[in-house]
């Protein structure tokens, strides 16, 4: 029998030692007079789910609606693919459906999906901030930042895409002369690197070029020297969302 990106999520956290975060159904904000429960408002509050179903992304909480792509199981460097829920509401067909925020080009895409297609909701109470003028990276807990360190980004001509987005894995290297040896993927891709290795995802990792940070050096991705990007692996969970400015 084939495990779900859930199952294999919770497995490791028992690997680990670790708890799965704080579990719910819609036990978020009600939103008066539109029928919605806000789930996140990534910040200082996101639930996060992984897929039980790989069903299609809807446009509309309905059956019915315009079908998008199927939620995926494991993201392009095979770990569990995440999902950050947005909001909860009643469907159309008197099911719970769920808006989500989806990986992929273009960037910003969010769809519809029925409840019972994610599993547990799980709790990240941490956000990244991510600003290209100052070049600068920030960890929030609870809204208050705790954390703060120097960054390279995008060269004009390969830029850093802004939007909201959300750490899809954490992966690590032997000493990458490239990518160091800690980094963050994100769901975030180069809006002009559709044919690089794996699709053009956008990471945020170390660098063998810590005299280039801060700058403008890269294709896209987010450059860290790598002590700040090994403390921030260690602080930062899976699903904890990424505004980049």
């Amino acid at each position: 029998m084939k495990l779900t990106a859930a199952a294999i999520a919770s497995a490791l956290l028992a690997a680990a030692g670790l708890a799965a975060p704080s579990q719910g159904s819609a036990a978020g904000e009600p939103l008066p007079q539109t029928g919605l429960v806000r789930l996140s408002n990534e910040r200082s509050l996101t639930r996060i789910a992984y897929p039980e179903e790989l069903v299609r992304v809807r446009q509309r909480p309905d059956p019915a609606s315009a079908a998008g792509p199927r939620l995926r199981d494991t993201t392009e460097h095979g770990s569990p693919e995440v999902y950050l829920a947005l909001v909860e509401t009643e469907g159309a067909d008197g099911e719970r459906w769920v808006k989500i925020r989806l990986p992929g080009r273009p960037n910003g895409q969010t769809g519809w999906v029925p409840r019972s297609a994610l599993g547990s909701y799980r709790i990240i109470n941490k956000s990244l901030e991510v600003d290209r003028r100052t070049l600068r990276v920030s960890l929030y807990r609870y809204g208050r930042r705790v954390l703060r360190f120097p960054i390279g980004v995008g060269a004009r001509t390969t830029p850093t895409p802004g939007g909201h987005f959300w750490v899809r894995e954490k992966l690590t290297y032997r000493r990458d002369p490239l990518y160091g040896d800690r980094a963050l993927g994100t769901s975030a891709y180069a809006p002009k690197l559709e044919n690089w290795p794996l699709g053009g995802v956008i990471g945020m990792h170390g660098t063998g070029e810590p005299e280039l940070i801060p700058g403008r050096p890269s294709h896209g991705c987010i450059r860290m020297k790598n002590p700040d990007i090994r403390r921030l692996y260690r602080a930062v969970p899976v699903g904890t969302p990424v505004r980049i400015l």
